[in-house]
């Protein structure tokens, strides 16, 4: 079992690694605007932007999870962070539209590379744990778009959008050597507690047959589904919503700032919240994960509809219930990535999490361009709403499913493990 020094220098790396990553992904929303001005695109032209990364990521998720199970995820993962940096330089020097939708396309590439990272966690430390830890790491999401908003603000209209993504390119070539030379790869399945007691583990691998069994337990299907909807208003709210706070609701850089800052410092808080809730609930019941994730996105919901009908003049109350919608939505995301872990063997995670991952992105993909063509047709206003609440009423519903057929998918991986542990003990009273 790795040191707790090397496990946390490994996470402290991987929040580092996520914070520059997303900042650097999702900055294009807040310089939306100064790149449509540039290029004299409508709506719909940077829609498709938005799009092409997301499809490329979600081609290649599958790859990802395979080669994370087969060989070094951490080598694999510096692989991943140098072609953000290299990538993200592509769209720096795009000089038309049509480059620019190919050099964004192309960062796609490593987008799809996290289900190697939280499986190295999920080798890490255990399940009763893991839903804090991933919500800590999924602080980088709100914290990467803040960092982003600012870069856009202070430096957008100093230096241009251009310098911000080499500066944001070169940070990726950084951490890719950083992982490199710190980050070390454990044995998989070593943090499960059947292997507690055990000086030595076996080594597991990759399996074809394990992989198939993957899409034959319910609440993995289940949540495969959700995700397919779940992550619609996401990108919706990354992509566009710093163009609706200065478009349709006709705020000044200031306001935004002032508005957006609060909001997101409390989603990020979200995150380790949800996380520990599902944590403390999942010990008590195998559904509670499940429960803390229906709750999260039901109140999001109802709080984000009142939010947007606030009229424009009171920015204050907006601002509030903009802040209070923040806290509830990201309670899924760290306990549906907990659940995956807590119903796969480990030598298959990277596999699991990348067909999840699959289905948000196959989903999502299409998001921001429906989104821009609502916006188009109607205003942002509409779309925002329209996608994020249909999304959430049918996310309810799949948790809830979900939380009826986990347990049995739970308990099945606990015989597994046992079985496995048992297995160890014989071989090593028997040499």
């Amino acid at each position: 079992m790795p040191s707790q020094k090397t496990r946390w220098i490994a996470v402290w790396i991987f929040f580092a690694f996520m914070l520059l990553h997303q900042s650097d992904r999702l900055l294009i929303g807040p310089l939306t605007v100064d790149i449509m001005e540039e290029f004299q695109i409508t709506q719909t032209q940077m829609g498709a932007v938005f799009t092409g990364a997301l499809i490329v990521g979600a081609v290649l998720y599958p790859l990802w999870g395979w080669l994370y199970d087969r060989y070094a995820r951490a080598r694999l993962l510096a692989l991943a962070s140098l072609i953000w940096g290299v990538t993200t330089w592509f769209s720096a020097v795009a000089p038309t539209y049509g480059w620019f939708v190919a050099s964004r396309a192309s960062t796609g590439v490593d987008d799809s590379s996290y289900p190697g990272l939280y499986s190295l966690i999920s080798d890490y430390f255990g399940p009763q744990v893991r839903g804090k830890i991933y919500g800590l790491l999924q602080l980088t999401m709100p914290f990467g778009y803040l960092l982003g908003m600012v870069l856009a603000l202070l430096l957008g209209g100093v230096i241009g959008w251009r310098a911000i993504f080499y500066i944001t390119g070169s940070l990726g070539i950084v951490l890719a050597v950083c992982i490199f030379i710190w980050v070390k790869d454990p044995l998989r399945g070593q943090s499960e507690p059947e292997f507690e007691n055990l000086a030595e583990i076996g080594i597991y691998r990759f399996e074809w047959k394990i992989a198939r069994d993957l899409v034959k337990k319910p609440s993995l299907i289940l949540l495969f589904v959700q995700g397919f909807f779940g992550v619609f208003p996401w990108n919706v709210i990354t992509y566009w919503f710093f163009a609706y706070l200065e478009k349709d609701r006709g705020y000044a850089e200031n306001t935004i700032l002032i508005t957006m800052v609060p909001a997101i410092l409390i989603l990020a808080a979200g995150y380790p919240l949800g996380g520990a809730l599902g944590d403390l609930w999942f010990k008590r019941t195998p559904r509670g994960r499940a429960y803390i994730s229906s709750i999260g996105v039901i109140i999001g919901a109802v709080l984000l509809y009142f939010t947007m009908n606030v009229p424009n003049q009171q920015t204050g109350l907006f601002m509030v219930l903009l802040c209070a919608t923040a806290l509830f939505i990201p309670f899924a995301s760290p306990n549906v990535l907990s659940t995956v872990y807590d119903v796969t063997l480990p030598e298959v995670r990277s596999t699991a999490n990348a067909l999840l991952s699959f289905s948000e992105s196959i989903g999502s993909a299409l998001a921001p361009l429906i989104a821009g063509i609502i916006a188009d047709a109607f205003s942002l206003q509409s779309a925002i709403l329209w996608i994020c609440l249909s999304a959430w009423a049918l996310c309810f519903i799949f948790f809830l499913v979900t939380a009826h057929f986990v347990p049995r998918d739970v308990q099945v991986l606990r015989r597994q493990m046992a079985q496995r542990a048992a297995n160890e003990k014989s071989a090593a009273q028997a040499a």
